[in-house]
């Protein structure tokens, strides 16, 4: 039997970004904005959030090579694409993988009118949208021009079709975001709503942290991927690497 899914499949959050640590600094000072002159997709890594890459580059590198990444696909977002080059410069792919495949689908979830505010600047500039997402919860609330998590789950049904056409057999690293992260394991893992949302208020996933899946051939009629390590950060821990976990979205009203 052919596989349909790759060998090995890993999916990792960027570093910690430079908009994170703005976020936590405005959160921290009480501020409904957040200061960030960029647009977010330009936004870049933060010196730690190097440091988290060549901790993980390290980590993928001390492997053998046949146990490595040999394709790489990548938000396109300067923070995801500075992490994947880190370990891709840092010796953490197979010799002679071929560029990131770039794919739009895999970026941050877009925030709409919401971007670049802090909680209390929802509250204080858009009282309405905290009280619809209070009423319809983070899954299906859309802020005007943004996304909802259903959103960006309809993207990501798209980029596991490619996954699964064009990567079977294959051991793939996806480079994205807290939301791809969880939102890819809604769906590998045919969970509900409630269940990914019970997930997800466990704790944020932390930055360079590592979802690993592998593919079982008993899972279902044609084999599938099942998990194998969730939110894996013991390869920052090892290589001495901070441990962050600020998130990307705008703290949820109250």
């Amino acid at each position: 039997m052919s596989a349909r899914w790759p060998s090995v499949l890993w999916i990792v959050r960027h570093g910690e970004s430079a908009g994170n640590v703005a976020r936590d600094e405005a959160r921290a000072a009480g501020l409904p904005r957040i200061a960030l002159e960029t647009r977010d997709v330009d936004v870049p890594l933060s010196p730690r959030g190097v440091e988290q890459g060549e901790a993980l580059a390290r980590w993928f590198a001390g492997r053998p090579s046949d146990r490595r990444p040999e394709a790489v696909l990548c938000s396109p977002y300067v923070r995801a694409v500075q992490t994947a080059d880190i370990v891709a410069c840092g010796g953490g792919l197979t010799p002679h993988a071929p560029a990131h495949c770039l794919d739009e689908r895999l970026r941050e979830r877009e925030f709409g009118v919401l971007d670049r505010l802090t909680g209390q600047g929802i509250r204080e500039l858009f009282p309405e949208q905290a009280e619809q997402r209070s009423h319809l919860g983070k899954f299906y609330h859309r802020p005007p021009g943004g996304e909802s998590w259903c959103d960006v789950i309809l993207r990501l049904r798209s980029a596991l079709d490619t996954l699964s056409l064009h990567y079977a057999g294959r051991r793939v690293l996806i480079v994205g975001h807290q939301v791809v992260v969880l939102c890819l394991r809604y769906l590998l893992e045919n969970l509900t709503e409630a269940e990914i949302l019970a997930i997800d208020a466990q704790g944020d996933v932390a930055n360079c942290g590592v979802t690993e899946y592998r593919f079982d051939p008993q899972a279902g009629p044609s084999g599938g991927l099942t998990l194998s390590r969730y939110n894996f950060t013991a390869p920052l821990e090892r290589a001495g690497a901070p441990v962050t976990t600020a998130r990307d979205v705008p703290v949820a009203p109250k």
